[in-house]
Order: C-alpha cells, then sequence, then structure tokens
C-alpha cells in the first residue's frame, strides 16, 4: 500500500479511532473500503421509499431527515460536522427508507457501503464496539426527540434544544427546517429566538 494510500481517508479513520481504538487490520480495511462524496445544497441524498445502503459521517456540511404528511414537510433530526447520518431503516435492517434524507448545506462526507459494514461486524471485533457505540447514540438522541416532542410549550421546547446544541450549528440552520423539528410555526420560533438573543445581550451588559 503507498504512503498515497495510507492517507487516503484519514478523517473517517481518526473520527472512528477517537471513538473505540481500531487495530492496523482495520484500519487498512477502512483505507481501502471508505469513499468520499459531496452534495450540494438542497440535494437529495436519499429518497423515501429507496435502499440507502451507506453510513456517512460528515466531514463539513448540514443533513436534515424528513418526509411528507399530507402535503406537510416534517423535519425529522439535522446533523452536522463530525456527525453520523444515515436511514436507520435503510441501512441497518437493509430495508427501504422511511424518510428522505438532504443536504441544507454544501456537504462533505465520507461513507462506508452495507456489504464492506457488514464485513468488518463479522471480521473486527472492534467494529462490533462500533457498531453498539452507534446505536446507544441514536437511541439516546431518538430518545431526547421524544422527549422535546411531548413538552407541550415551545419556549421549553426551544430551551431543551439549545441546552443540547452547539449555537453556530443552531444558526446555521434554516429557520423553517428548524421551526419544523421544534414543532412549532416559524413566526414563534423567531419571536423566541429574537427573545433569547435580547436576554443573553442584556445579561452580557449587567
Amino acid at each position: 500500500m503507498s504512503n498515497k494510500d495510507v492517507h487516503k481517508n484519514l478523517f473517517i479513520v481518526i473520527y472512528l479511532n477517537s471513538i473505540v481504538p481500531l487495530s492496523p487490520a482495520l484500519k487498512a480495511f477502512l483505507v481501502d473500503k471508505i469513499k468520499s462524496v459531496s452534495y450540494q445544497k438542497n440535494q437529495v441524498i436519499c429518497n423515501q421509499g429507496e435502499l440507502c445502503n451507506k453510513l456517512y459521517v460528515i466531514k463539513k456540511g448540514l443533513v436534515r431527515g424528513y418526509f411528507i404528511s399530507a402535503s406537510n414537510d416534517i423535519t425529522t433530526w439535522i446533523s452536522s460536522d463530525n456527525e453520523i447520518f444515515t436511514s436507520i431503516t435503510g441501512f441497518f435492517r437493509n430495508e427501504p427508507a422511511r424518510e428522505n434524507i438532504q443536504a441544507l448545506e454544501d456537504t462533505y462526507c465520507e461513507y462506508l457501503e452495507y456489504d464492506d459494514f457488514h464485513y468488518a461486524l463479522k471480521h473486527f471485533a472492534e467494529m462490533r464496539e462500533m457498531n453498539r457505540y452507534m446505536m446507544e447514540e441514536y437511541y439516546m438522541h431518538a430518545e431526547n426527540r421524544a422527549y422535546m416532542a411531548r413538552i407541550p410549550n415551545a419556549q421549553n421546547r426551544w430551551n431543551q434544544y439549545f441546552e443540547g446544541t452547539d449555537p453556530k450549528i443552531i444558526h446555521r440552520i434554516p429557520k423553517k427546517y428548524l421551526a419544523s423539528l421544534l414543532a412549532m410555526r416559524p413566526e414563534t420560533l423567531s419571536r423566541i429566538m429574537n427573545e433569547h438573543a435580547r436576554t443573553l445581550r442584556s445579561n452580557a451588559t449587567d
């Protein structure tokens, strides 16, 4: 393997190694199998009903999951830099995706395909540990979203989301999609965010 090959896809190898230490054999496998891809702003990465056979890590960008119900566009999750995303049913169950996935910015990713992921699960113990970690993270985020969705007050939903999200990421998200994620009208979100900004400015001058 050449030096160029060794350093190919270094981003995702470093990312995964920060979660679970990877053996040299698994690192070599990932370097060989992981591919890079970029998506333009607003480009659909996966359509509902398609088979999503890729597990992505975002190097730089912003991605959302969404579905259409009675002509309403409903955002279910948003992922950003250094986060993993895929269609859970599509990738882990090898079934048609239940939602659409769209890039909200020009987005740069590396990905591992379904067959290569399952080969790694079968042959590398640390990949099985990685899979367990990803499942724990997925269920934790799913639980947080379910909890937030059941908070009856829009202000409190915003507070819950703000406490767990980098403000720099929040300001990159188009307001209509953030409002949808938080189950409130865009006008309500704008009012809450303006009030929040005024409070922060006031506290900074005290």
